[in-house]
């Protein structure tokens, strides 16, 4: 029914669609029963069961309102946020463009968020049971040389309700994130919550794997040294990519010159090609989760065929809705 519903969504501007999108995935996941995922051709990364490797990204539920209505949709594994340790409203509106020409969505939301105890109340509140990522940023007025600490703050409170935790440090929309995937920023940062990570183990008996989120804009040689840090720091997996702060594949389209970050189908040979080139520097020790641009299952498959072991969705919901789902599970199960 997607078709019939999108040009209706399409009429309102993207933030308004987007909330009347989460309010109604949180009315169906409250009155209809707990579902059960495609979980035929399951896979194991990061010591994790996955019922099958199609993610949500994180982004589209910030505060975790809509986790039973996600899982309806046929979700392998769903990741809420980017939560930042206090609420906070995020940029001004408006801050989200339809670029439909070339399905691609342009947004500087800003991490705006309810704050990381309020996606707790949600999470517990939640019926489903299975895998769920908890991605963390920064709160936008805490000082670069201070972000360490908002990352183990958000840590220390989602360890225990988490799957797995998303380090998020590839943002373009909160100032001077992005310097975090510097050499001696990355360093001092993995160190910190790996730390942190091995002393809430103990805690609570369980270990959590920790992903670390990064951009596409990379050159060669920055993914490479990213690649060493991982394996240096022993994090668990890698998440490529997030949105690009390029516009060469939308110059000339309505919207294109709006700043923020760029998400669809114009990032996808982008992420891929940091996909390519992890798994190239990776050799296989760290596991990679791909995200970013996929419109169809192909695209989703292509993912896994340049080194990913699971992906992600976000975007290519808007454009092509829940059917995006069963369709990449169905192109994915069989890979190897």
């Amino acid at each position: 029914m997607y078709p019939l519903i999108r040009p209706l969504l399409f009429s309102f501007d993207p933030e308004s669609s987007h909330e009347f999108t989460i309010a109604a995935l949180h009315l169906a996941g409250r009155i209809l029963p707990a579902a059960r995922p495609d979980d035929s051709h399951p896979v194991k990364v990061m010591g994790i069961d996955f019922p099958n490797r199609v993610g949500l990204a994180a982004g589209l539920d910030k505060n975790g309102e809509a986790i039973d209505g996600l899982a309806r949709l046929g979700f392998g594994f769903i990741e809420i946020g980017t939560v930042t340790p206090r609420a906070q409203p995020g940029n001004p509106r408006p801050r989200m463009f339809r670029l439909p020409e070339v399905k691609g969505i342009i947004n500087r939301m800003g991490f705006n968020n309810h704050g990381v105890d309020a996606l707790i109340a949600n999470v517990r509140a939640a019926k489903y049971k299975g895998v769920l990522g908890i991605n963390i940023g920064k709160n936008f007025d805490t000082p670069i040389e201070r972000a360490v600490d908002d990352y183990l703050s958000c840590l220390d409170k989602v360890y225990a309700f988490a799957s797995y935790v998303a380090v998020n440090i590839s943002s373009p929309n909160t100032k001077d994130l992005r310097q975090l995937q510097g050499d001696s920023e990355l360093d001092a940062l993995l160190g910190a919550v790996k730390a942190r990570q091995q002393a809430l183990a103990e805690k609570h008996g369980r270990y959590v794997p920790l992903a670390l989120k990064i951009a596409p804009d990379l050159e060669a040689e920055q993914v490479r040294a990213i690649a060493d840090a991982l394996r240096r720091h022993h994090i668990d997996a890698v998440i490529a990519t997030n949105t690009t702060t390029s516009r060469e594949k939308v110059r000339g389209v309505r919207y294109a010159e709006q700043q923020g970050g760029l998400s669809g189908a114009p990032v996808y040979e982008a992420s891929t090609a940091v996909v390519a080139q992890l798994a190239a520097a990776l050799a296989g020790e760290v596991p990679i989760i791909g995200v970013g641009g996929i419109l169809d299952g192909r695209q989703a498959r292509a993912k896994l065929e340049a080194g990913a072991s699971l992906v992600q969705l976000y975007s290519g919901l808007v454009y092509r809705g829940p059917e995006l789902v069963g369709e990449s599970v169905r192109s994915t199960r069989d890979f190897n």
